[in-house]
């Protein structure tokens, strides 16, 4: 779960990373920002901020956020009646991002997995993203991702995304937020 006021505090530290990296979004788009805390109360260490330009049954683009260190959970885009999971390329487009995937395991990785949820993660093949660098995670395929020292901006371009069944090797994990509102706000 998540406080309204940390849902909003990452809101805002999310367009000043957007504005880095020179990102400009509408005001309903700066409304519409998502944070997704994944159920596990450590939004710094594990989470991801995002905006969804597009996504139909065809084709998604997105603006993904990382603050600094912080790890979207290792999952998987799996087949969905019948047709493939979702295939996506990552584009850093500020800061850096250490892309995690299946393969033969880096020997010296730059990211730390979380600590409350090191032993869901196992896959350890490292890329890393720079500005104007990226690469393509076919379907299917196990994945996570962290933000670099500064934290990272990346441009995700996909087929049709169902987040909902992502499959996370972390069972703890709850993909669509639940927020909760501030005590004083009640």
């Amino acid at each position: 779960m998540l406080l309204r006021s940390e849902v909003k505090q990452a809101q805002e530290r999310t367009l000043e990373l957007f504005a880095r990296a020179g990102i400009v979004l509408t005001a309903e788009e700066q409304s519409s920002i998502e944070v997704a805390g994944f159920g596990l109360g450590n939004l710094e260490e594990q989470g991801l901020e995002l905006i969804t330009y597009v996504n139909t049954d065809r084709y998604c683009a997105k603006e993904l956020v990382l603050f600094p260190g912080q790890t979207c959970p290792e999952h998987l885009h799996p087949s969905v009646n019948g047709e493939p999971g979702k295939m996506e390329t990552f584009r850093c487009r500020w800061g850096s991002v250490y892309l995690y995937v299946e393969g033969e395991a880096t020997n010296q990785i730059q990211a730390v997995a979380p600590v409350q949820s090191k032993d869901s993660y196992t896959v350890y093949h490292e890329i890393i993203l720079n500005p104007g660098e990226q690469y393509t995670i076919p379907p299917g395929t196990k994945h996570w991702f962290q933000g670099g020292l500064e934290g990272a901006v990346v441009s995700e371009f996909s087929s049709t995304s169902r987040d909902e069944l992502d499959i996370f090797t972390d069972k703890a994990i709850v993909r669509i937020p639940i927020i909760i509102e501030d005590k004083e706000n009640e």
